[in-house]
């Protein structure tokens, strides 16, 4: 089964996402204003979609262990693989939207009120994973960045809906009801591959944060040879 998680995940979404390009850019028609411009949508939006996702579950994570009654490290590493592998798919995101940028607005980076916000976060996350390197003590750690990550969400809200609360060069969100159906199938294929990849990486982040936790905090006379006594410092009796 574990083979079957690490191998059979990511090898069928990669598969399902190679689909997913593949009819965006042979059978999918091209935008009637943007032309073959836009077919960057299906790499750009499902990436966009999985690392607000995965910085949501972050937010989640991170709320569950302020809640907990006792010390767990399951949800603190899974809060941290989380925010790992949003930020790595958000950073992927702005790239791709500043190369679709650049032939539709005319320049790679504006301070819109979407990309403004999105760096924000981008940079919020960046912070919150170098707060974790630079705390020691895994309690606090675990506490100070689960604060840090419930700041840090409230900028999620802020990213989604940006381009309906300001009026911004970021177009609004589409909808099946406003794009051409053969444009909706592809970029749910896509978006589902990049989903089934993302629970991949996820699912391997988190067993190595949740080892380096459980070898991080294991206590001093588990360790191999600990509880030896030391016959060269035991004093004589006499």
């Amino acid at each position: 089964m574990n083979k079957l998680i690490k191998w059979g995940l990511p090898v069928v979404g990669l598969g399902v996402l190679a689909a997913g390009w593949w009819l965006g850019l042979a059978w999918a028609p091209p935008d009637r204003e943007m032309g073959d411009v836009q077919r960057i949508m299906y790499v750009h939006v499902p990436l966009q979609w999985v690392a607000m996702l995965a910085m949501f579950l972050n937010f989640v994570m991170a709320v569950a262990h302020l809640l907990k009654s006792r010390p767990g490290w399951k949800l603190d590493s899974l809060a941290e693989s989380a925010a790992e592998v949003g930020l790595v798919l958000g950073a992927l995101g702005m790239v791709t939207g500043a190369i679709w940028g650049r032939p539709t607005w005319g320049v790679y980076w504006s301070w819109d009120p979407r990309l403004t916000s999105e760096a924000i976060m981008l940079v919020t996350y960046t912070g919150y994973l170098v707060l974790r390197r630079f705390v020691e003590d895994p309690d606090k750690r675990a506490t100070w960045s689960a604060v840090v990550a419930i700041l840090g969400a409230i900028n999620l809200p802020i990213v989604w809906f940006s381009v309906r609360w300001w009026r911004s060069l970021h177009q609004v969100q589409s909808s099946p009801k406003t794009v051409d159906p053969q444009m909706v199938l592809p970029l749910r294929v896509a978006a589902v591959g990049m989903l089934m990849i993302t629970i991949a990486l996820l699912i391997q982040r988190y067993r190595i944060a949740l080892a380096e936790r459980r070898a991080e905090v294991a206590l001093p006379d588990a360790l191999p040879g600990a509880g030896a006594p030391d016959v060269h410092n035991t004093p004589k009796v006499a």
